[in-house]
């Protein structure tokens, strides 16, 4: 197992690794909240805003790992209003294009440091 950490996704905000780099070709990238990892701040209150930097955020870390978009076989997109989910899922579609990672969206009724959404993904080589 290998654990991975870049400075362009935000610091864990507690006990786990941004990601995990298991048997040398699955990476289990941990739920990536909207904060812009130089300041550690929420990036807007707006959903667009904030599913586009978690979905940076998902990438930094599976590049930092030596992967790369494609590689994203699923994800999970945690909410807490699914009446925005047309709103974010317009920015995954943009974000994703022709490649179409299995997904899941659920409503929660609460994320860490109160955001409105975060996102976790899973890649293979």
């Amino acid at each position: 197992m290998k654990f991975i950490h870049t400075e362009k996704a935000p610091k864990a905000v507690g006990l786990y690794s941004q990601g995990v780099l298991a048997k040398g070709e699955t990476l289990y990238v941990s739920g990536q909240i909207p904060f812009v990892p130089e300041t550690m701040t929420l990036v807007s209150n707006d959903i667009k805003d904030q599913t586009k930097q978690s979905l940076h955020n998902v990438l930094a870390i599976v590049e930092a790992a030596g992967y790369s978009k494609n590689d994203i076989v699923r994800c999970t997109v945690y909410m807490t209003d699914l009446s925005q989910f047309t709103q974010m899922n317009e920015i995954y579609q943009e974000f994703f294009k022709d490649h179409k990672p299995a997904r899941a969206a659920v409503e929660v009724s609460r994320l860490p440091k109160d955001v409105s959404v975060e996102i976790d993904a899973i890649a293979v080589k």
